[in-house]
This record gives structure tokens, sequence and C-alpha cells, in this order.
């Protein structure tokens, strides 16, 4: 299974990066090259422990919906989410915040998947489902700093 472990640094309150991170508005604007849409579920605002979104996207040119359900938090520090429903045999994603000595935060995303398809998706994994998925975070995860550090963050806290 493989494992994506990104940091990011921010610079902005704690309480601001651990809502935006949570937030379905946020994540529809951080990933509009996908045309990423929370379709049912939390639809915008904050998703919160035990809540689910249903995601409709298009990656690698499919188009795909992925379920997933927030399955711990403890507020500002951590939150996890799961698929319950989606293309990878399984999918988990942890977040963790930590208010940093010179007043950033520090953002860490430590995520897990595994393909479908056996022995050929952990190929294709290896192949370059990983970097997709690495590139994906990143672009996530800069957007969540943009957002923050440039004060925009009022439009959707």
């Amino acid at each position: 299974m493989p494992q994506l472990i990104l940091d990011t640094v921010i610079e902005a309150p704690l309480k601001v990066v651990f809502d935006l991170a949570r937030s379905i508005d946020v994540h529809m604007y951080s990933t509009k090259e996908t045309g990423e849409k929370a379709v049912e579920g939390v639809t915008t605002g904050l998703i919160e422990v035990g809540q689910t979104v249903r995601w409709r996207a298009k990656h690698l040119g499919v188009k795909q919906t992925l379920t997933v359900q927030i399955t711990a938090m403890e507020k500002p520090y951590y939150f996890e989410d799961k698929m319950i429903q989606g293309v990878f045999q399984s999918m988990d994603h942890q977040h963790h915040f930590e208010e940093l000595a010179d007043g950033k935060v520090l953002m860490r995303d430590i995520f897990n998947f595994s393909a479908p398809f056996g022995v050929l998706g952990r190929f294709v994994g290896w192949l370059f489902l990983t970097a997709y998925m690495r590139r994906f975070l990143e672009e996530r995860n800069q957007s969540i700093k943009e957002v923050a550090e440039s004060g925009q963050y009022v439009r959707y806290l």
C-alpha cells in the first residue's frame, strides 16, 4: 500500500489552517483542474466527524465518484477521512496540524491508498498513480496555503 507524506508550512493561525483543510468549498476551489464537486452529504461549509461527502470528478480522463467519511477529529490538531465507496481498494487520509515556534503551522498529510485490480493495480500504482496522487495533494495544499496567507480565508470561514 503506497503511503504519501507531505509537509506544508503555512503562515496563518492554527484554527484557520485546520478549518480550511476541512472546508468543502476550499476543496472544490483547490481541485478546479479535475472539476471536483461535492454532490451528496456535506456539500458546503465545514465537514465534521461522522459526516460524509460524495465527490464527483474527472481523474485520468475518467469520471469518478468517491465517498469519504470523517472518522476521527481532534480540533484543531487532527482529522482523518476514509473512503467508504470509490475506485480505490482502500484509502485513508490523516491530516495533522502543529503550531510551530515562529507562529507558522505545519500541516502534515499522511495519505494511504491501494489501487484495485490486484497485481495489475499495484503495478499501475507504482508506475504513475502514486506520482499523480502526490501532485494532486501538493496542488490542494498549495491552494490552502495561498488562501490562508492571503487573507482570502474570510470568504470560506
